[in-house]
């Protein structure tokens, strides 16, 4: 609901006053003497900065699927990554249709991408006419994407690459995960080298954000102190402390010790998605829509050459694509005897799942800025993108409905 808020705030403001909402997003932002830290723009601090928060967000749910979730087996992932890898081919094969040797064929990736919040946002619509198994697969397919996102990312959309800066952004990664294995529990290192590794990034050539997918990576899927022994530190704690002291805070250091090592029975994995994410969903999503959601119409908006292939190959890519490229993939890797479909799961609904996973909001406006240089070209993709999600959003919510009415039927 944030997200489409912000989103209708973004139509309305750049329809209404284009001229003021333009300047705001194009408002420059200095730090240091003469632009020698940072000399950007506003916009550009929401993309490469708040985004690579994002992007961390994203890092860190790969992690967890890859160390205790759907992808922790090969047997498990097989299907949802067969299913993630056609619902991006097929989209970039479409869109490729459309443009290829026009002045936007690099759009190409615009369409892979899914926007999980969105798509979870339909099967909560849904409840309990979608099958359990159904999110976890969805979870899964979603977690793939990114990963795939995050390397068309870097490879596609990333400048010229310095070798130095590069280098550089390595070693502070390098630090980082050193800083993990030495099982060192102060936050300030960890926070600094992420800082320092985003902005080595960003002076490379390769985006910015990558360092924040690369730091949810290597952050510890493990709690740095077995639940075990809090459990029989928190007895001993509470058997030598009295239940009425005298003064409230007399046993205040064996308190802050013992809740210390409570903080650390949860893995700092968990503890860093249970913080960013109320920040990523209530604060950072919506000023990236707000940023990139303002698509002016009239007349002019998509008379730029190219500017109709985007749109349809944008929006095609995301309804059709995802709805064939999905189902295929899982079809092909079931048939060739290398996984299984969810539990329960019946082809209709991979199909409405399909529907649903090209709801492409968010990395699709992100990776937008990417492709083109042409505001003509952005907007057209940017109204692309919405209408491809809607009609997507609608047409799987429908599908899905229906395929748990013939269920309950049967």
């Amino acid at each position: 609901m944030a997200l489409l808020l912000a989103t209708i705030v973004a139509l309305i403001w750049a329809n209404v006053d284009t001229a003021g909402y333009e300047a705001f997003w194009a408002t420059p932002i200095t730090l240091g003497v003469n632009g020698s830290i940072l000399d950007t723009t506003l916009m550009l601090v929401v993309n490469d900065a708040l985004m690579a928060l994002f992007f961390l967000l994203i890092g860190l749910e790969v992690k967890r699927e890859l160390a205790v979730g759907e992808l922790s087996s090969p047997k498990a992932a097989a299907v949802p990554i067969a299913a993630a890898i056609g619902g991006m081919i097929i989209p970039a094969a479409i869109f490729l249709a459309f443009n290829l040797g026009g002045p936007g064929q690099d759009g190409w990736g615009i369409p892979m991408a899914t926007d999980v919040a969105f798509a979870l946002a339909v099967l909560a619509a849904l409840r309990t006419r979608v099958p359990p198994a159904l999110w976890a697969f969805l979870l899964g397919v979603a977690v793939i994407d990114d990963i795939g996102a995050v390397i068309v990312i870097a490879v596609a959309y990333s400048g010229g690459i310095s070798g130095a800066w590069l280098a550089a952004a390595i070693g502070a990664l390098a630090a980082f995960w050193l800083l993990t294995r030495l099982h060192v529990h102060a936050r300030f290192p960890y926070v600094a080298l992420g800082i320092l590794a985003w902005a080595f990034t960003a002076a490379s050539g390769v985006h910015a954000t990558i360092a924040g997918v690369a730091i949810g990576l290597l952050t510890p899927a493990v709690p740095l102190q077995r639940p075990a022994a809090v459990s029989a530190e928190a007895h001993r704690v509470a058997d030598e402390t009295s239940d009425a002291p005298a003064s409230p805070d007399a046993e205040s250091e064996a308190w802050m010790h013992l809740a210390e090592l409570t903080r650390q029975a949860v893995s700092p994995l968990t503890r860093a998605v249970h913080a960013l994410h109320p920040w990523t969903s209530f604060v950072i999503l919506p000023i990236f829509a707000l940023a990139n959601a303002g698509i002016v119409f009239g007349t002019g908006a998509l008379s730029a050459d190219g500017a109709i292939a985007v749109l349809l190959g944008v929006a095609l890519g995301l309804l059709v694509g995802k709805a064939i490229g999905i189902p295929l993939g899982a079809w092909l890797v079931v048939r060739a005897g290398l996984g299984h479909y969810p539990r329960g799961v019946r082809g209709w609904q991979l199909i409405g799942i399909g529907l649903v996973a090209g709801i492409g909001f968010t990395v699709s406006l992100f990776v937008t800025d990417l492709a083109f240089d042409s505001a003509s070209l952005q907007s057209a993709a940017r109204i692309g993108v919405l209408a491809g999600s809607f009609v997507a959003a609608a047409a799987g919510a429908i599908l899905l409905w229906g395929a748990a009415q013939r269920r309950r039927s049967s």
